[in-house]
């Protein structure tokens, strides 16, 4: 894809799903922010499918700014997928994403560019109040998964952390180069490595609209990212399979001495249906855990595009910039 030839020092790249009530008060605050950096700067908004007139809004912002770029997707793909684009496309010699729902106060990121000056690859904000403005039950599944993913993840993925960080650009060319088809961008910030720092900063409540994440989508996210990053879930399928069939023998034992001792007789029905059906859930568990993996290798080597975009802004292969 082509580029402009003029580098901007920073790449702000904005994910965006039916955020019109959003858009304006982002940029405002955005705009206001950047102004006092004294740094060049790119804005490159992705639309991902949206159904609402954020497109539009966008496009108002364009006229007006042409340092704001827009990547318009042929449909939904997804926010991972959105922030992937954007990094493709950022030129900028760092780059931040960020939310367009202003929980992220765009005012942060003086304190990322900041901490990058002094000579960190990689700067990601940490959400020091993030469970005043949860209920309990997403608590629970957010602390779950943060420790679960500690212990059998063989990355290091920083508790309570979301999207919004600074990247160097060794940092981000080191993402451009992953191209797998599902992704766990959290768990790929956390691959590449490099020279890190936090900063903690106080998350606000969404400015407009609703979230587009329920509790099924958090959760699929999980299974998402865990086996992305962790063969250990295949690893417990194989231990379980040792420890049943180490007490299928031990009971087949058992029922064999007692009846050289006591001879036959019809009983243990309801414990042979127990362990029929514990067997079968077990069974069904595995085949679950097995087709999550066989599933992501079938997407993998369809060799898909990762996203389709129907239109550019703001780039140089784009009429309309």
């Amino acid at each position: 894809m082509d580029k402009e030839n003029t580098q901007p020092d920073i790449s702000i790249i904005v994910p965006m799903y039916n955020e019109e009530e959003n858009v304006a008060d982002f940029y405002k605050r955005l705009k206001s922010t950047l102004n006092t950096i004294n740094m060049s700067y790119e804005v490159i908004c992705v639309d991902d499918g949206s159904s609402d007139k954020t497109l539009e809004k966008l496009l108002e912002l364009r006229n007006i700014d042409e340092n704001v770029k827009i990547i318009n997707f042929s449909r939904n793909f997804g926010k991972e997928i959105a922030l992937t684009a954007g990094i493709d496309y950022s030129i900028g010699s760092a780059v931040i994403p960020i939310d367009a729902d202003l929980q992220d106060p765009p005012e942060v990121i003086i304190e990322l560019i900041n901490k990058w000056k002094e000579g960190y690859d990689m700067v990601y904000a940490v959400r020091k109040n993030r469970h005043e403005q949860e209920s309990w039950l997403k608590q629970v599944m957010s602390n779950v998964f943060y420790k679960l993913s500690q212990k059998i993840m063989y990355i290091n993925m920083p508790p309570h952390t979301g999207d919004f960080r600074l990247m160097d650009k060794s940092v981000v060319d080191s993402l451009k180069a992953l191209r797998e088809r599902n992704r766990f961008m959290k768990g790929l910030f956390a691959f590449v490595g490099f020279k890190q720092a936090q900063i903690e900063f106080e998350s606000q409540p969404r400015n407009k609209g609703k979230t587009k994440w329920n509790y099924l989508k958090l959760f699929n996210f999980a299974i998402e990212g865990i086996t992305s990053f962790s063969s250990v879930p295949l690893r417990l399928i194989t231990y379980a399979g040792f420890f049943i069939a180490l007490l299928s023998l031990a009971y087949a034992s058992y029922i064999v001495v007692k009846t050289l001792i006591y001879g036959t007789h019809v009983s243990g029905y309801p414990s042979l249906i127990t362990i029929i059906l514990f067997l079968g859930a077990i069974q069904l568990v595995s085949v679950g855990v097995l087709g999550e993996y066989i599933g992501r290798i079938y997407n993998e080597v369809k060799q898909r595009p990762i996203y389709i975009i129907r239109r550019e802004y703001g780039f140089d292969n784009n009429s309309n910039k």
